[in-house]
């Protein structure tokens, strides 16, 4: 199984836990991008660690490969000295080394197609985070969007069913009782006010009514007085 399709198993996987658990979107596209994240970090290592090994066995390849021409100089130094036996002995030597040379090329060529992949994938990834990241922002918007809907569309069938009667019934009543209590308070406070008025206008009766009684009164205390007869006319 290649990488990649780990990938998409990832990312449907948590699509699925969505769709199944109704889990918030918002949260499964964070963590699939966090995921992602995390896989383009290990494939980054990989690459890393690839190259790394790459470049040792180029180490150990080149190493080889000078050992075994050495040992041919050898070879011919002990064939021009007349030393056959010695010279066979320098270039077996080299073949050995030339041989461990040629297997490691063999490897650098492999590892070097795996290095090439490792950064085809990891090239990809990041292509493909960067889409997931931009376009995040539009699926959370959709799925706000959608949610909203939905739940718009709920409401408006709780309000279409036979309950909804029952409720706006008791909210006229409501109002209604409000409205009552309000009419009440602002009838009495009107009372109220009227009798300070009828009391005051009432209390200026009394004082002008009991003002005419005491004039009443003393006009006729002095009515009644009895007159004195004049002394001065009796004695004549």
């Amino acid at each position: 199984m290649s990488f990649f399709d780990r990938i998409s198993r990832v990312v449907r996987a948590n699509v699925n836990s969505w769709v199944s658990n109704t889990e918030d979107p918002e949260k499964v596209l964070e963590q699939t991008v966090m995921e992602m994240q995390d896989n383009l970090i290990q494939l980054r290592q990989a690459v890393a660690s690839a190259i790394a090994t790459q470049k040792r066995t180029e180490r150990q390849a080149a190493n080889a490969q000078s050992t075994a021409e050495e040992w041919y100089r050898r070879a011919q130094l002990a064939l021009q000295q007349g030393n056959e036996p010695l010279a066979r002995e320098a270039l077996s030597k080299r073949k050995s080394y030339q041989d461990t040379a040629n297997t490691l090329n063999h490897q650098i060529g492999q590892q070097s197609t795996v290095v090439a992949t490792l950064k085809k994938d990891m090239r990809s990834l990041e292509l493909k985070i960067a889409e997931v990241k931009n376009k995040k922002d539009m699926y959370i918007a959709r799925a706000r969007s959608a949610q909203a809907s939905l739940r718009l569309q709920e409401l408006m069938g709780e309000l279409s069913g036979t309950t909804s009667t029952g409720v706006f019934e008791r909210v006229e009543d409501k109002i209604v009782q409000l409205e009552s209590q309000n009419e009440v308070l602002s009838i009495t406070s009107t009372d109220n006010l009227d009798n300070q008025f009828i009391a005051l206008a009432s209390g200026e009766n009394i004082d002008d009514e009991l003002s005419a009684m005491k004039a009443e009164l003393a006009n006729n205390r002095g009515q009644e007085l009895p007159k004195l007869p004049n002394k001065e006319k009796g004695m004549e």
